[in-house]
C-alpha cells in the first residue's frame, strides 16, 4: 500500500520509501514556517501559468482558489499533513490535487522544489528582515530616547575596563547606536540580495515551456530575477551574509548586555533594571539577577553557531542542488528569531531601566582619569604632548604616594613639576568640564551628543525636526 505524499514522485521506484527513511528525511516540521510563502509562490506560478497559456486561465483560477482553501485548511487545522509528505511543498501540491482534482497535477509544470523551497526562503527571509530591520530602528529609538533623559550623567570612560577620562552617558551610548545603524545598513544590503526570484529555474537547467519569470517575480514582490538557474537553486551566500548580519548584531547586543550586568551589579550601582526584565533566585531572597541581559549575552554563542552551520554546510557542495541544502532552515529561522526577539528584549532594557545619575559626581572628583586634563593643558601651553605626558604621569606617582587622588595637587606643587602650570588648576580638574571640553567631532562634550542625535534621527531613524527634541 502506497503511503499518502510518496506517490507523487515515486513513479521510478517498485517500492515505497521506508518508514525510518521518511522520518528521517521530512523537513515538514520545520517547513510549515513557510506555508504562506508557499501558497504564496504557487500562485503567482498558477497565475503565470495562465498568463502565457500553459494552462488554461480557468484552470489557472482553479488552481489559485484551491491553493487559497488548502491554505485555510492547514490554518484552521482542518487538515494535518503528515512526515509521509516530506517537506511542506509535496503536501500542499497533495492536498490541492484532493480539493481541486486533476488540474491539481498541472501546478508542478515548468518548475522543481528546488526553486520552490528557494522561493519560499527568500519571501520568508525578506518578510522577516522587515521585522527585524524594524526592532533595530525600535532599538535605536529606546536608546536615544535615554540619550535625551539621562546623557549628561557622568561617568568614567573605560578603556581595558580601567578609568581612562570623564564622559557624558550620552556619549558612551552612543558608541552602541552607531554600530546599530551600521547593523542596519548590513540588513538592507543583505535584503537587496535576497529580493531576487529564483522561480521558474526549475531543477537546476530552466525548462523548455515558454514561461516568463518577470511575471512571477513581480507578482511576488522582487526586484528582479536570481539569472542563472543553477546559482538560483544551489546557492545559499544570501542566507550566510543574513545570518552573518544577525551574528554580527548579536555581538553589539552582547556587548551592551555585558555592561548592563556590569553596572546593575552592586559594585558599580550605576543602573538598575526594571523588574520586568530581572529576575530572582531560587535560594537567596535577596538576588535581583539581570537575566534578560546574560540571555542575550548568551544567544549570541547560539547565532554564531548558526552561521558556522550555514558555511560548513555549503562548503564542497558540487553544483547544482543537493539534499544537504535541506539542513538550511533551521540554522537560518534560529539565527533570525534569536536576533529579533534579542533586539526587542534590548530594547525593553534600555526603557524600563533607572540611571543612578549622581553615581560618578563626587568619585570623578580627583579622579585619576583627569590627568589628561594636565596634559593637555601643558601641551594647549607649548608643551610637546610626550614631554607633558612624562610631567603629568611624575605628578600621578607623587599623588599614589601620598595615598591621595588629583585633589592633593595645588598650583604650587603643580609648578614644582612644570612652570607652565597656572595659577588655578580648579577647571582642570573639574570631571564635567573636562568632559565638556572635548568639543571636536564626535567628542564627548554636549553639544556634539546633540548633533549626532538630530544625525542619527534625520539620517537613520528618518525622523523630521518637529519629531525630535533634544
Amino acid at each position: 500500500m502506497r503511503r499518502p505524499g510518496s506517490h507523487l514522485i515515486r513513479g521510478r521506484f517498485t517500492a515505497p520509501t521506508g518508514t525510518d527513511m521518511q522520518r528521517f528525511s521530512s523537513s515538514l516540521a520545520v517547513d510549515l514556517r513557510m506555508l504562506d510563502e508557499d501558497i504564496d509562490g504557487s500562485i503567482a506560478h498558477a497565475t503565470m501559468l495562465g498568463r502565457v497559456g500553459i494552462v488554461t486561465p480557468e484552470e489557472a483560477e482553479t488552481l489559485c482558489a484551491g491553493l487559497e482553501t488548502v491554505r485555510e485548511e492547514i490554518h484552521r487545522g482542518d487538515w494535518v499533513p503528515g512526515d509521509e509528505h516530506e517537506d511542506v511543498h509535496m503536501a500542499v501540491e497533495e492536498r490541492l490535487t484532493l480539493v481541486v482534482g486533476e488540474v491539481g497535477k498541472k501546478i508542478h509544470t515548468a518548475r522543481s522544489r528546488n526553486d520552490q523551497v528557494a522561493t519560499d526562503v527568500r519571501l520568508w527571509l525578506k518578510r522577516r528582515l522587515i521585522e527585524l530591520d524594524d526592532a533595530l530602528a525600535d532599538l535605536i529609538t529606546a536608546l536615544l530616547d535615554r540619550i535625551e533623559a539621562d546623557g549628561r550623567v557622568l561617568l568614567p570612560g573605560y578603556t581595558h575596563l580601567q578609568r581612562g577620562q570623564p564622559i557624558l552617558l550620552g556619549h558612551h551610548l552612543l558608541g552602541h547606536v552607531w554600530p546599530l545603524a551600521r547593523d542596519r545598513e548590513r540588513l538592507a544590503g543583505a535584503l537587496a540580495r535576497v529580493d531576487k526570484s529564483p522561480l521558474g529555474a526549475c531543477a537546476m537547467a530552466g525548462t523548455p515551456h515558454p514561461i516568463d519569470r518577470d511575471i512571477s517575480a513581480e507578482l511576488l514582490g522582487f526586484d528582479g530575477l536570481v539569472e542563472n538557474a543553477m546559482d538560483a537553486v544551489a546557492s545559499r551566500d544570501h542566507e550566510q551574509e543574513v545570518v552573518a548580519a544577525c551574528a554580527i548584531c548579536m555581538t553589539h547586543l552582547s556587548r551592551i548586555s555585558e555592561e548592563l550586568v556590569l553596572w546593575s551589579s552592586v559594585e558599580f550601582n550605576f543602573v538598575r533594571l526594571g523588574d520586568a526584565y530581572a529576575t530572582g533566585s531560587s535560594i537567596m531572597p535577596q538576588k535581583r539577577n539581570p537575566d534578560a541581559a546574560e540571555l542575550v549575552r548568551g544567544k549570541s554563542a547560539r547565532v554564531y553557531g548558526d552561521l558556522q552551520a550555514l558555511l560548513s554546510l555549503v562548503k564542497a557542495l558540487p553544483l547544482a542542488y543537493n539534499r544537504d541544502l535541506q539542513e538550511d532552515r533551521e540554522p537560518l529561522f534560529d539565527a533570525v528569531d534569536t536576533t529579533i526577539a534579542s533586539v526587542r528584549i534590548t530594547a525593553g532594557m534600555w526603557r524600563t531601566l533607572t540611571v543612578s545619575r549622581d553615581r560618578f559626581e563626587s568619585d570623578l572628583e580627583g579622579d585619576f582619569s583627569l590627568a589628561t586634563e594636565l596634559a593637555d593643558l601643558l601641551a594647549a601651553r607649548g608643551v610637546p604632548f610626550r614631554e607633558a605626558h612624562e610631567v603629568v604621569g611624575g605628578i600621578v606617582r607623587w599623588c599614589e604616594e601620598q595615598g591621595r587622588g588629583l585633589e592633593a595637587l595645588t598650583a604650587s606643587a603643580a609648578r614644582e613639576f612644570h612652570a607652565s602650570f597656572p595659577d588655578d588648576l580648579g577647571p582642570w580638574l573639574d570631571p564635567r568640564a573636562a568632559a565638556e571640553r572635548r568639543t571636536s567631532a564626535g567628542g564627548t562634550a554636549w553639544k556634539e551628543i546633540k548633533r549626532q542625535i538630530t544625525m542619527l534621527r534625520k539620517t537613520v531613524l528618518r525622523k523630521t525636526d518637529s519629531e525630535s527634541q533634544v
